[in-house]
């Protein structure tokens, strides 16, 4: 009889055991679900912020490379207009010695929808130029930007404004 009890106390336990390793599974799924969405738009606000960056910050050595710079962080249409509005705009910035820098100062992730996202990026960007005495021209801006999922990397596929403030001084 001695040995009947043991062996039901030992099932016993065992079947607590797995029942708790199945609670546990049920309780830990949730979390890390959530984790991997938080892990997941972390990577897509700082590859915004990062495309942002590398878009709008120029020298008048490195603007004509600039569409080669930013490819990495483009896809589709939005990799052409891009390419096409910077070829266009070279010549005369370069001629007129711009400098152009921009500080991201925030970015989330506004939607997370499969491999589709969009996040908001705020900036503060800078241009100068000797054309007007160095004095730079500050604004305030922020992009909608739309990303899709390559892979394991994220592509810009569209941005637009959504505010702009000019704050350069009015001398």
């Amino acid at each position: 009889m001695s040995r009947n009890k043991t062996a039901v106390a030992v099932g016993a336990s065992a079947a607590v055991f797995v029942a708790g390793g199945a609670f546990a599974g049920v309780a830990v799924q949730p979390y890390l679900m959530d984790q991997a969405a938080v892990d997941t738009k972390l990577v897509i606000a700082r590859t915004a912020a990062d495309a942002i960056t590398t878009l709008w910050t120029y020298t008048p050595d490195d603007m004509d490379k600039l569409p080669d710079r930013s490819a990495k962080y483009l896809s589709g249409d939005f990799e052409d207009q891009y390419r096409k509005y910077v070829d266009a705009i070279v010549p005369t910035n370069k001629q007129a010695k711009v400098t152009n820098s921009t500080e991201v100062v925030g970015a989330a992730v506004e939607s997370l929808t499969g491999s589709e996202a969009t996040a908001i990026v705020y900036t503060n960007t800078t241009s100068k130029s000797p054309l007007t005495k160095d004095i730079p021209a500050t604004k305030y801006l922020s992009y909608r930007v739309q990303l899709t999922r390559d892979g394991s990397h994220w592509l810009v596929t569209k941005m637009t404004t959504v505010t702009s403030l000019d704050l350069t001084p009015k001398l």
